[in-house]
């Protein structure tokens, strides 16, 4: 089961903060707090709020132990954009864009890859790969056919 956290309309750009979604996406949770706890960025703290609070939902909605939970997507994406002005000379404007994003995390257990039976086939091969191989499977036979 999956569990998620949307922090909306945090006042950073989501330029800042996939730089630090990228470099959890994928750890367990644990380690993930303590590489955001220090790392000195703005984005770091807020992406860890979000975290914590996407561990809480875990424990106290779901009533699961997201110890051992992997962190499966940390989105940044870009939010409303606030449009200022700037005094230039000459009585010119220039826009300042003051933005914001929406932190989305989805926490959920590992997954656990099952051990193949040894009886078992490997999954099969694109057919553009099988091709070649038949070929020259086929060639081979015709071969010793004709010796």
């Amino acid at each position: 089961m999956s569990v998620r956290s949307v922090l909306k309309y945090a006042r950073i750009s989501s330029q800042k903060a996939r730089q630090v979604t990228r470099a959890i996406t994928g750890m367990p949770v644990s380690q993930a707090l303590s590489i955001l706890d220090f790392t000195p960025k703005k984005a770091a703290f807020l992406i860890g709020k979000t975290l914590r609070s996407a561990i809480a939902n875990a424990e106290n909605n779901h009533e699961l132990d997201a110890s051992e939970f992997i962190i499966e997507s940390a989105i940044a994406t870009p939010g409303p954009v606030l449009s200022r002005i700037m005094p230039r000379a000459r009585g010119s404007a220039a826009p300042i864009k003051k933005r914001m994003t929406h932190i989305t995390i989805i926490i959920g257990a590992p997954k656990v890859e099952e051990p193949k039976a040894e009886g078992e086939k490997k999954a099969p091969k694109s057919a553009r790969r099988d091709a070649p191989a038949k070929k020259k499977a086929a060639k081979a036979a015709k071969a010793k056919v004709s010796e």
